[in-house]
C-alpha cells in the first residue's frame, strides 16, 4: 500500500502529524471546526487496517452522518484494494488481504455489539452518547488490544471533555487540543470575521475548540466552576440538609447547609445499580454520625431537614412502606443523635420552575453567587455543566431536561427540590412550609 500519510490526495499539516506520530493506544483530539479532523480520520483508517484480518470501524453520531463525512472519500482511496465490490447497509469495505472497513453511526448504542476491533475513531464525540465507548466499543477492542482515536469539537464539559481530562492521566493515552487557526486550512482573515460576526462563546467552542464554554440550550449556564466550586466546611451551629432523588440507579442525595442566604453543598452520595431507600439510609447516617461527632459537644441532637423528590410518597421500595415511611421509621431508632424535620411537597415543581431557581441561585441580576459546591461532588458539578434542554424536531428547546445520558440530571434534581422549596422565584399566596417536627 502506499504510505497512507502521504496520498495523492491527502497531504497531513503539522498538527494532524503530531496526532499521527503518538504511539499512545488510545488518542484524543480537540479540535476546532474545519481543522482537518475528517482528512486525519482517513489516513488513521489506511493505517490501521494494513495487515492480514484487521477489523477497523469508523462510528458518527449516525448512520448517515457517518456516511456523509467519509463514505465516498473512502471508497475512492480504497478502490484499488477492494476484494469485491463494498455494501451500502450495512456500510462496509472489504479487502484483498482479508481485512474490513466499517463507517456506521452510534444512535442505538447496542446495535454496535459484535466482533472484535483492531482500531475504531469515534468522530463527532461529544455528540456520541457515553455509553457508545463505555458499554460497546470499549470491550470490543479488549480481545485483540485494538486502538482508539477520539475526534470532535466541545459541546460543553460532557463526556467529551471527561475522556479528554482522563487521557490526561493515563500513560496508555494522549490529548491533543488545537484550534482551528492551528490547523492552517483556513484564512487568518477569515477567522477575523467568523470572530465579528458570531458570539464570543459560539467562537471559542467552535472555532478555539474551548471546553470552557457552556454547550447549547445548556439549563444551568450560569454555572461557573471558578465561582461556584470551592471547598465548605460544615457549620456545626446550623441544621443539616438532606435532599433525595429517588431514581433507582443512580440514587443522588446531597448534603448541604444554608447559611444565610446561600447554599453550601457539602457532599454528595450515589447509589448504583439497584439503590433502594434502606441503602439511602445507611449511606447517609455514616455521613452525619460523623457530622454529629463535630457538633456534639455543641449541639445535641444534630437536627437534620429533609427534602426530596416528591414520588417518595408513591414509590414502595419494600412491599409495603413508601420511601418517605421507611425514612422516618429509620430516624425513630437514632432519636438521641438526630432531630428530623420533613419538607415533602405533595408534587414536585415544575422542571423549569425547579431549574429557575437553581440558576437564580447561582447568578442574580448583580452576579452574585449564592450558591457553592465542594469540590467532591463531582456529579452534581458535572450536572451543573452539562445538562441541556431536549430540543424538539425542529431544534427547538422543550420545557424538558435531555436525559439521553442516564446518570445526568439526579444530582441537579435533588438539589432543585430543595432550593424550589427554600427560596422559590413566586412563593405561592398563603404559601406555608409543610416542614413538621418529628
Amino acid at each position: 500500500m502506499d504510505n497512507p500519510s502521504h496520498t495523492s490526495e491527502i497531504i497531513l499539516h503539522e498538527r494532524q502529524w503530531e496526532v499521527y506520530s503518538s504511539n499512545a493506544r488510545f488518542r484524543v483530539l480537540v479540535a476546532g471546526r474545519r481543522f482537518g479532523k475528517t482528512e486525519l480520520a482517513l489516513v488513521e483508517i489506511l493505517r490501521a487496517v494494513q495487515g492480514r484480518g484487521r477489523m477497523v470501524w469508523y462510528v458518527g453520531p449516525t448512520d448517515r452522518q457517518s456516511k456523509r463525512i467519509l463514505w465516498d472519500r473512502l471508497k475512492t482511496l480504497t478502490q484499488r484494494w477492494w476484494s469485491k465490490r463494498p455494501t451500502e447497509k450495512p456500510q462496509r469495505i472489504d479487502l484483498k488481504w482479508g481485512s474490513t472497513i466499517m463507517v456506521t453511526g452510534a444512535f442505538i448504542p447496542d446495535s454496535l455489539r459484535g466482533d472484535g476491533l483492531d482500531f475504531v475513531v469515534l468522530d463527532e464525540f461529544a455528540s456520541l452518547r457515553p455509553e457508545a465507548w463505555q458499554e460497546v466499543l470499549r470491550p470490543m477492542v479488549t480481545d485483540r488490544l485494538g486502538r482508539a482515536l477520539f475526534i470532535g469539537t466541545p459541546k460543553g464539559r460532557n463526556h467529551f471533555y471527561d475522556q479528554f481530562e482522563y487521557g490526561k492521566t493515563d500513560p496508555n493515552w494522549a490529548v491533543f487540543q488545537f484550534t482551528t487557526q492551528q490547523g492552517g486550512l483556513v484564512q487568518d482573515t477569515e477567522l477575523a470575521d467568523v470572530e465579528r460576526e458570531v458570539a464570543s462563546e459560539y467562537y471559542k467552542q467552535e472555532f478555539e475548540g474551548d471546553f470552557a464554554v457552556g454547550g447549547k440550550n445548556r439549563a444551568y449556564f450560569s454555572f461557573d466552576r471558578t465561582k461556584h466550586v470551592k471547598p465548605v466546611k460544615f457549620d456545626m451551629m446550623r441544621p443539616l440538609v438532606w435532599s433525595i432523588d429517588f431514581n433507582v440507579n443512580p440514587m443522588c442525595m446531597l448534603i448541604m447547609q444554608r447559611v444565610d442566604d446561600m447554599i453550601h453543598v457539602l457532599e454528595e452520595i450515589v447509589i448504583k445499580p439497584d439503590a433502594n431507600t434502606e441503602a439511602a439510609c445507611d449511606a447517609f447516617l455514616v455521613r452525619a454520625l460523623k457530622y454529629h461527632s463535630q457538633a456534639s459537644w455543641q449541639v445535641l441532637p444534630l437536627t437534620v431537614q429533609i427534602y426530596g423528590d416528591a414520588s417518595g410518597n408513591q414509590r414502595r421500595t419494600s412491599g409495603v412502606s413508601t420511601d418517605w415511611a421507611l425514612i422516618k421509621q429509620f430516624f425513630t431508632k437514632w432519636r438521641g443523635n438526630f432531630v428530623t424535620e420533613y419538607y415533602t411537597a405533595t408534587i414536585n415543581p415544575g422542571v423549569r420552575e425547579r431549574v429557575a431557581c437553581v440558576t437564580s441561585r447561582l447568578s442574580n441580576s448583580h452576579l452574585d453567587a449564592r450558591l457553592l459546591v465542594d469540590p467532591s461532588c463531582l456529579e452534581l458539578i458535572k450536572d451543573l455543566e452539562q445538562v441541556t434542554w431536549r430540543l424538539d424536531s425542529t431544534g427547538a428547546p422543550t420545557g424538558e431536561l435531555d436525559k439521553t445520558d442516564k446518570a445526568r440530571t439526579h444530582a441537579s434534581d435533588a438539589l432543585g427540590y430543595f432550593v424550589s422549596q427554600v427560596f422559590p422565584l413566586k412563593p405561592p399566596i398563603g404559601h406555608q412550609s409543610s416542614g413538621r417536627l418529628l
